[in-house]
């Protein structure tokens, strides 16, 4: 293989890989470029011979990237839409647009943010429209990656950590991120609990029934990784995907759950509810905002991410009851 020359590369050859990369189908990549299949197939051919990898190989009804197309993409795709925008810069109107924009987070954060967030849309942007899709993943790239959501908010430590040392070592970031508020995790319990009367100790905690709001499924959380470095456990007898439903069960039961603060003030069960502070240190809980790269230039996603920003600004402050 010839060492790539880059000033005699044909770029329409990286809007076909692209486009071949979101579809996965090289007859809906055609379809969207508007040419023939043929055209693409011979455009992946002579990006091959140019890059010296197979970059896509067939796969039922579609195809699948190789690990070299895999690290090519976001780069690629990156490079196109800051050259796209820097030639033909567009124009987002908020009060004449019609768009939807996905958004993916939990029903706590959801509670918390909605309400603030629609209230600007709806007197800025009223031909906007906003889709709440459900979060089930502490590492929600791969939805950003597909466009099946234009932003992911939630509580990332391990997508963050990550970002920050592929950064540190030079290689790519895909994924940009803002910090929306500061979050407190809670130890929540019906207000005529047992434990509701007395202070929350550590061996009170763990001799407790718990339920766990998991996204995954799995019966051990961030709370059970703090208690196993004191070399503690809980009982987890009930585990939810949803912190509205935790909330709902404990509010009727004797067992314990850990909530977001915000959400026990803003969830409609916050009268039947009482929180004590957690009786383990753990390490600060940050809500964050996190998309593509490649929308960072987008003057619609734009607005999007300060809009969200003015709402995470006026969320309701915590309940302070403890008592």
């Amino acid at each position: 293989m010839q060492p790539l020359n880059f000033r005699t590369l044909d770029l329409n050859l990286l809007r076909v890989f692209d486009e071949v990369m979101a579809e996965r189908n090289l007859t809906r990549a055609a379809e969207k470029l508007a040419i023939t299949q043929p055209a693409v197939s011979n455009a992946l051919r002579r990006l091959r011979e140019v890059l010296g990898d197979e970059l896509v190989t067939r796969r039922g009804h579609g195809v699948e990237p190789t690990p070299r197309a895999l690290a090519l993409w976001p780069a690629v795709r990156h490079a196109l839409a800051q050259l796209q925008e820097t030639l033909s810069p567009g124009r987002f109107d908020p009060a004449s647009a019609q768009t939807t924009f996905v958004l993916a987070m939990a029903d706590a954060t959801g509670a918390t943010l909605i309400p603030p967030l629609i209230e600007i849309v709806e007197r800025e942007a009223p031909g906007v429209s906003l889709r709440v899709v459900p979060l089930t993943t502490r590492d929600p790239r791969r939805l950003l990656d597909d466009e099946s959501a234009d932003m992911a908010v939630g509580y990332f430590p391990s997508v963050l950590a990550d970002l920050t040392a592929r950064a540190q070592s030079d290689n790519v970031v895909a994924h940009e991120s803002t910090r929306l508020y500061d979050g407190q995790y809670v130890c929540v319990m019906r207000a005529d609990h047992p434990l509701a009367a007395v202070p929350m100790t550590l061996d009170l905690y763990c001799a407790a029934r718990h339920l766990l709001v998991s996204f995954s499924g799995k019966p051990f959380g961030f709370i059970d990784g703090a208690l196993a470095a004191l070399g503690r456990e809980r009982r987890i007898v009930l585990t939810v995907n949803q912190f509205f439903t935790a909330g709902r069960v404990v509010a009727t039961t004797d067992l314990l759950t850990v909530l977001p603060r915000h959400f026990v003030g803003v969830a409609s069960v916050r009268d039947e509810l009482v929180w004590r502070p957690l009786p383990m240190t753990l390490p600060p809980v940050h809500v964050d905002a996190l998309w593509h790269r490649r929308r960072n230039h987008d003057p619609a996603h734009r607005w999007l991410r300060e809009a969200i920003a003015r709402a995470a600004r006026n969320t309701p402050a915590p309940i302070h009851r403890q008592d």
